[in-house]
C-alpha cells in the first residue's frame, strides 16, 4: 500500500520545516518556540501559505515574498532529506518501535550534520536530548550488544534482555566519546595546536550515537565517518592550496556515517561477519 509511505514523506517534510527552525536557532542559542518563522533579513513573519514545505520555495523561486531576500536552497535540501530518513525508515522497519527510534536519532544527527557544516558547531541541547533519549530508547528498543553478551557470558553474568541493551547502550557511549576524548587529548599534547581542534562537540556527539546504537554500530560510525571525511577531504586538500589549512566539519561526516548505520548498518556488519567467516 502507498498510503502509508505518503502520510511517512508528509510528516516527514513536516518534521523538517521543524529542523530547519533548529539549524538555523540553537548555534545562536535562541529558542526554537518563539518568535515565528520570520524572513532573517527583513524581519516581516512568514504567511502560513508560505510555510508549506518544499512546495513554498518552489512557488516563491527561492526568494522571501515581502524583500525578495534569496532563501537558502538548505532549507527545501532539509525538508527532503528529513522525508527520506521517514520513508526509509518505513522501509526498514515499518511502523514499530525500531522505527520510531532511527527516525528520532536520523533526525537529530541530521541536525547536527548542518549546524556543524554552517556554523562549525554541535548543539549542547541537541547531543544532551539525543543522550536521554537514547538511553530511553534502550529500555524499550534491545540493542545490538555485540560481543558484550559472550563476554559477560564467559564471566559468568547472564543479565536479561533489558539489562543487557541498557548496559550495551552506556558502554557503546564510553567507547564513541571516550575514544574520540583520548584522542583529542593525544592531539592536543602531541602537537599543542588549540584544544578545541577535535572539538568536544565532537566527543558529545559520539556519546548520543553510543547510547543510540551500542557498541558494534558506534565502532562502524566512526569508521565510516572517517573513511567518507578522508575521502572527501583528502582529494580537496591535494588539489587546492584554499582547503591547506581548512576546518573540516567532522561532527558533518560522523552524523552521515550515524544516519547511515542505524538504517542499514546492522545489515552491513551482518554480511560482514558471514564474508569473515564469523557468522
Amino acid at each position: 500500500m502507498w498510503i502509508p509511505y505518503a502520510v511517512c514523506g508528509v510528516l516527514g517534510l513536516v518534521w523538517g520545516r521543524f529542523l530547519n527552525v533548529c539549524i538555523a536557532r540553537l548555534p545562536k542559542r535562541e529558542s526554537i518556540v518563539v518568535p515565528r518563522s520570520h524572513c532573517p533579513r527583513c524581519g516581516h513573519p512568514i504567511r502560513w501559505f508560505d510555510n508549506v514545505p518544499v512546495a513554498s520555495y518552489v512557488v516563491l523561486a527561492g526568494r522571501c515574498r515581502d524583500c525578495g531576500a534569496r532563501i537558502s536552497p538548505i532549507y527545501p535540501a532539509v525538508e527532503l532529506l528529513t522525508a527520506g530518513i521517514w520513508l526509509a525508515g518505513f522501509a526498514r522497519y515499518g511502523l514499530s518501535p525500531e522505527f520510531i527510534k532511527v527516525t528520532v536519532f536520523s533526525m537529530l544527527a541530521l541536525i547536527i550534520v548542518f549546524t556543524d557544516v554552517l556554523e562549525r558547531t554541535v548543539p549542547h541541547a541537541v547531543t544532551i536530548f539525543g543522550m536521554a533519549t537514547g538511553a530511553c530508547f534502550s529500555l524499550l528498543v534491545p540493542m545490538d550488544s555485540r560481543p558484550l553478551g559472550w563476554i559477560l557470558g564467559r564471566l559468568g553474568y547472564f543479565p536479561g534482555a533489558i539489562a543487557l541493551s541498557v548496559f550495551a547502550g552506556i558502554v557503546g557511549a564510553l567507547i564513541g566519546g571516550g575514544l574520540f576524548y583520548v584522542v583529542g587529548e593525544v592531539f592536543y599534547l602531541a602537537s599543542g595546536r588549540q584544544k578545541e581542534y577535535l572539538g568536544f562537540g565532537d566527543v558529545m556527539l559520539m556519546l548520543m550515537v553510543g547510547f543510540y546504537l551500542g557498541p558494534p554500530l558506534t565502532l562502524m560510525t566512526v569508521l565510516l565517518g572517517s573513511l567518507g571525511g578522508t575521502l572527501f577531504a583528502l582529494p580537496l586538500t591535494i588539489a587546492s592550496s584554499r582547503f591547506r589549512n581548512y576546518q573540516w566539519p567532522y561532527a558533518t561526516f560522523l552524523g552521515i556515517a550515524a544516519i547511515y548505520t542505524s538504517l542499514w548498518g546492522a545489515a552491513l556488519l551482518n554480511a560482514y561477519l558471514r564474508w569473515a567467516g564469523f557468522a
